[in-house]
């Protein structure tokens, strides 16, 4: 799943998708400062609760020093494919 993070949030939560043009990410605000990979790890946190997957199978692949990261969701694609898929089916309305 392609990112775009704000850290230093009022409040944790995702903000729909952002398309431009090239790519879509999903929009997502974390508390934790960007700092000694605070928000990354609010991410992954946020993430597992959100799609109820353990914490042990998301990964930051791409960006983890940056807005723009990719997570890698570690499962049996048959299974987390659909499941992902409805989730956010969801938050696009």
């Amino acid at each position: 799943m392609r990112l775009r993070v704000s850290a230093r949030a009022a409040r944790e939560r995702i903000d729909g998708f952002v398309d431009d043009g090239k790519e879509t990410r999903l929009k997502l605000a974390v508390n934790a400062p960007p700092v000694g990979g605070k928000a990354n790890a609010a991410v992954i946190v946020f993430l597992a609760k959100a799609w109820s997957v353990p914490k042990s199978r998301l990964s930051i692949t791409v960006g983890a020093n940056a807005r723009r990261k990719t997570v890698l969701v570690a499962g049996d694609a048959a299974v987390l494919g659909p499941r992902l898929e409805s989730w956010a089916a969801g938050i696009r309305g």
